[in-house]
Formats: structure tokens, sequence, C-alpha cells
């Protein structure tokens, strides 16, 4: 008996050919440079994944994510897609399920940020909050579920929905745009860690191309993949919310793969803030909390650098724009949760002005 209908797979196709209609319409973000001093013989790339569609690295993934349940045949022409997330890539699927018609809910801690919420609305979701992000896997199943519908699962599908070999992804773009720099191999990669997907990508792709280039996670505080890398041990959890939106989990995911990556660095909350705060003066980007996680752990890498006397890049990435998170402007928000950010402003201002690198 043939379980699929000929209506059936002429959605299939045509809904797939929608989402990579949007692939083909958006040009590749853009590599900055944040300037150091040239007689470092070091350079600092950061890829602008804000510049996306739905303005974020998750855009990406939702884009993957949707191509790998549309291919295995998980997702139909009335199916309600479900997924479990921070924002970012909950505004990313929003936008893929409106492009093809399809209802979508969000489930999401009761802490996220509003800007987000209004995003995912924005495009045609709705947003289903659970008190602790522990909460947000069984409830986004029991969503799913009440609603005959599809959980995406991103914290499990991520590493495989994208293709690491290359097909346009992340890693491969990356080292075509540094093709024509001075040092066109990085000597690392720094990404965050959310799902685990996006450095999965990266370090299996540096392998596969035999590159020498090095690949290091940072993570913010209370995240569970730190203690689980530095352990050996996926079965590592935490009770601890994660401060730095879109970023840092309270277990490690099935998605992370310790094996890719060659040092993790855990940034204290209060030197996000202080790098996302010293972007905006520095190059006039405005960027979210988890940008300046991954711009101190640059910092901190290139400061090492610095001291064994190497020259080379370093790539990161900026993840998304800030406008998505007003609280982390906001000095009452700063002054209740105890983060305090002028030591570390200091510290980078100090180092990217030619001095050392003071350990905070």
């Amino acid at each position: 008996m043939d379980r699929s209908s000929e209506s059936d797979r002429i959605w299939r196709h045509e809904a797939i050919q929608k989402v990579e209609a949007d692939a083909n319409r958006s040009a590749d973000t853009h590599l900055l440079v944040l300037p150091l001093p040239q007689d470092w013989g070091i350079q600092l790339y950061l890829k602008d994944e804000s510049t996306h569609p739905t303005g974020s690295l998750k855009h990406r993934l939702a884009r993957s994510l949707f191509l790998y349940a549309l291919s295995n045949g998980w997702i139909g022409e009335e199916t309600t897609v479900v997924e479990a997330s921070s924002g970012s890539t909950a505004v990313s699927e929003a936008y893929f399920a409106q492009l093809l018609g399809l209802p979508f809910v969000a489930v999401m801690p009761r802490s996220t940020s509003k800007e987000k919420c209004v995003l995912i609305e924005k495009f045609g979701g709705s947003c289903h909050f659970v008190e602790q992000p522990a909460q947000m896997y069984a409830e986004a199943r029991a969503v799913a579920s009440q609603t005959g519908g599809h959980y995406m699962d991103q914290f499990t599908f991520s590493e495989r929905a994208t293709d690491w070999r290359g097909n346009n992804n992340i890693a491969e773009s990356i080292f075509e745009q540094l093709r024509l720099e001075p040092n066109p191999i990085p000597s690392w990669i720094v990404v965050g860690a959310g799902t685990g997907g996006t450095s999965a990508t990266i370090g299996r792709y540096v392998r596969y191309r035999r590159h020498e280039t090095a690949l290091a996670v940072v993570d913010p505080e209370g995240s569970a993949f730190f203690e689980g890398w530095m352990r050996q041990d996926p079965s590592v959890t935490s009770s601890v919310a994660s401060r730095i939106e879109g970023i840092g989990r309270p277990r490690v995911e099935p998605s992370f793969l310790p094996s890719v990556i060659d040092r993790m660095i855990q940034v204290p909350d209060a030197a996000s803030i202080a790098a996302m705060q010293y972007l905006l003066s520095a190059i006039g980007r405005n960027v979210g909390p988890s940008t300046g996680t991954n711009l101190w752990g640059s910092l901190q890498i290139i400061a090492g650098m610095r001291t064994a006397q190497q020259t080379g890049s370093v790539v990161t990435l900026i993840c998304d724009g800030g406008e998505r998170y007003g609280q982390t402007h906001d000095t009452e928000w700063l002054s209740a949760n105890g983060l305090d950010p002028k030591r570390h402003l200091q510290t980078l201002e100090q180092f990217v002005a030619g001095g050392p690198w003071m350990s905070n």
C-alpha cells in the first residue's frame, strides 16, 4: 500500500523548493574585521550572522531542520511545528513555518526576552511558556502530541541536519571569505554552544578538509557544557538558568560533540556583557550577549597567541543583534543580577590598545 499520496508528494516538493529558494535569495553574511594593533600580526574577524532574514545565526539551523524534517517525511501540509527554544531558533522556525503555511508553537522559558516573543508572533507563531528551562523538552513533546504536530527537537537534530562537509555551511563560508586575507587558514575559530550544532559542523568540517585550525567553544556561567567537557561526562546537568540568552544549557545536549573541540573557555557573565558593550563602541555594532561571550573568548585566545609570540587569524561570530535583549542594557537588571561589567570593559579597552591581558 502506498502510504504517501500524490498530493503529499507535490506539497513536499513545493515546500522544499520554497525553503531552498530562501537560501538562494540570501547573500552570504559579511565577515567584519575588529581592528587590532598591526604589529601583533593577528587578525580578528567577526562573521555577522545578524544579517540573515530572521536576524540571527539560527536562520541557518532552522532552514536545515526544516529541510531535514521535510525530507524525512515528518512534516506535512497540516502539521503543527513545535520547538523548545530560548528564542532565536524559534524566531527563525516561525519564519519558515509561515513560509510553508504551517502553525508554529515555541515552548520557551518564561524568562525569554519580550523582544524575541514579539518576533515569533510577528512571523505567525505562538509562545507557550514554562517556568524552568529544563521543562522545555518534555513540554514541547507534550504540545506536539496534543496537537498531532511534530517536535523539531533542535537539541538532538542540529548536529545531523546540517551538511558538515560543505554545501555552503557556515564553516565553508568562513574559509572561502578568508581566501584573500593575510592568514587565510585561521589559527582558531571561536563559537558558543546552544545546541552544539554549530561547533559540531565547524569541527567536523575542519577535520574533513584537513585544516590546522583549532576550535574553541565558549560557555557562560552555570552551563552544563563546560563541566561536561572538562569531566568528559555527558550526564552533567546544571540547575542554574543561563543569563546569557541563546547559549548555555542545563544539560549537555545530544548535539554537543566534545571530540571535535580543542579548548573550552568559561566566560563570566559580566565579561560577556562588557564585550557586548565594547563592540558597540569599537565598531558601532549593537549585538547580543552571546556575541559578547564569543568576543571575550576570542580576545583571551589572542592574548595567549601574543604571549607565545604567534601570528595568525581568529574568527568568531556575531550571533544576533542587541535589539532582542533590552534587559542586558538595563542597569537595574544588571544590578539585580550582580553583574558589573566595568572592570571587564577596562580589560578589553586596555588590551586592544596594546596593553596586557589582565586576568579577571
